[in-house]
């Protein structure tokens, strides 16, 4: 058989990856978009560089658009495969997709506006490669669900099982289990690995010993460094910005998963009386959607979560706690001008409502804005966390004002020893290669190094398009 590294390779996004068997059997792991693309790639036809209509199955690890935003795509141009999934990455990926698509369209609208004015300008190639909610909807129909430990058979020779990851609700490591030439292989794919201890979700499981390992490394020469708990962080914050100071605190906070998070420690601390009766702005409608996703698969849910849901009610819902949907509530959030919380997407500050709040809180000596998460560089975040005087917005240099922090409390990937932890699980002896994948080109280095100091010395960084027979 032959794998094939076709994303996530020397960088972070657009993870995919082809297996194919000595039959002809072509299982893609994961359809993700690329965020990083800067041009076309010269190897890609569209957006693959194969023939979509000669896949015959995706496996996908969670509902990350990174891991699954080309998945429309894929259906478009010619496949007729299943989508192979948790339930729990079904109904997020049916939220983000289509939250995709909305933004798509208005993408599109923008075009033709721009049409009228300019009679017989082209289409570009970017906006011929955008989805809308009727390509979602008939994507969703090849989607087929798996529990977590259910071995299924997808190819006489085949075998899969799907393992807790903590990333994210629904997320897992895919198990492969192939017969070839009268031997066994196993494969396993790591998707992203969660943390230990993370808000609401379980530890990521271990996977049992296998021939072939392919790894993130997003947090590959760096450790988690909070010392506190989220609740201690965040109440300190919280203190300082709106009770110290009659201030705003702006927290950029992914839809799903990061919002989530927030919200049921944002809840901890008021169960406890330690949150102070300000308003609490949720300014995402996609939020309240998977909100009540994560509400939906409680059973997936670490113990102390499930806990609090039986006590409490609900993971989500309290007092002070408003969803703001339209843009009209949202304009008012903004100049809001009593001590409050507003969190909103996207995390990296790049697209959504939450650039409007910090746009509109840049030059506000009494905001915070909290980053809580990873930002990619060229990002509104990565410039707020790397700049302490001044930001660029639309070609212009606007002082920071504002007081910005960074806490990783709340950060979903698993950290230099969560990542070691996670291959220790192989012996050095006995695994014959583990691919790195999913990271920044420094961070994929010097994890390969670590992993070489400690015996596993068959560990690779591949390239894009580069073919390995197994």
């Amino acid at each position: 058989m032959k794998l094939t590294f076709w994303g996530a390779a020397k960088q972070v996004t657009g993870s995919m990856f082809l297996l194919e068997l000595e039959d002809e059997f072509r299982i893609l792991i994961e359809c993700g978009m690329d965020m990083e693309r800067k041009a076309p790639l010269p190897d890609f036809i569209g957006l693959f560089p194969f023939e979509p209509s000669m896949i015959h199955l995706v496996l996908l690890t969670h509902a990350h658009v990174d891991h699954s935003g080309l998945i429309p795509n894929l259906l478009r141009e010619g496949f007729e495969g299943q989508v192979i999934c948790t339930p729990a990455t079904k109904d997020l990926t049916e939220l983000l997709l289509n939250d995709s698509a909305s933004i798509n369209q208005k993408r599109l609208k923008k075009f033709q506006k721009k049409l009228k004015s300019q009679p017989g300008l082209k289409l570009p190639d970017s906006l011929k490669e955008l989805y809308l909610h009727k390509q979602v909807q008939e994507a969703l129909h090849l989607f087929r669900t798996v529990q977590y430990k259910q071995k299924i058979r997808i190819h006489p020779q085949v075998s899969v099982t799907f393992i807790q990851a903590g990333h994210l609700l629904g997320a897992a490591h895919i198990l492969m289990q192939i017969q070839e030439d009268g031997k066994e292989k196993t494969i396993c794919f790591s998707g992203d690995l969660g943390r230990k201890n993370y808000p609401l979700l379980q530890d990521p499981e271990p996977i049992p010993e296998v021939d072939y390992l392919i790894c993130e490394s997003t947090y590959g020469n760096r450790y988690h460094l909070a010392q506190n708990t989220a609740e201690e962080a965040v109440s300190q914050i919280i203190q300082e910005t709106c009770v110290e100071v009659p201030g705003k605190l702006i927290v950029p906070a992914f839809s799903v998963g990061r919002t989530q998070a927030m919200l049921y420690t944002l809840h901890k601390l008021q169960v406890a009386g330690q949150l102070p009766p300000i308003k609490i702005f949720t300014d995402s409608p996609l939020a309240l959607k998977s909100s009540q996703v994560y509400q939906k698969y409680l059973s997936l849910l670490n113990a102390e979560a499930r806990e609090f849901a039986k006590t409490n009610g609900q993971l989500f819902d309290f007092e002070n706690l408003i969803y703001l949907e339209d843009i009209k509530d949202s304009k008012m959030a903004a100049h809001y001008n009593k001590p409050c919380i507003i969190v909103s997407s996207s995390g990296m500050v790049q697209g959504g409502r939450i650039e409007y709040h910090v746009k509109e809180n840049l030059n506000n000596k009494l905001a915070t804005i909290l980053m809580i998460g990873f930002s990619a560089e060229g990002t509104m975040g990565y410039d707020l966390i790397h700049s302490n005087k001044t930001i660029m917005v639309k070609n212009k240099e606007i002082p920071i004002q504002a007081r910005v922090e960074r806490i990783d409390n709340f950060s979903g990937h698993g950290d230099l020893n969560d990542l070691m932890d996670f291959v220790q699980y192989q012996s050095p002896q006995k695994v014959k290669k583990i691919f790195l994948v999913h990271g920044e080109l420094d961070s994929m280095t010097d994890f390969c190094r670590i992993l070489h100091e400690n015996g596993y010395t068959q560990t690779e960084i591949p390239e894009r398009g580069i073919a390995y027979d197994l």
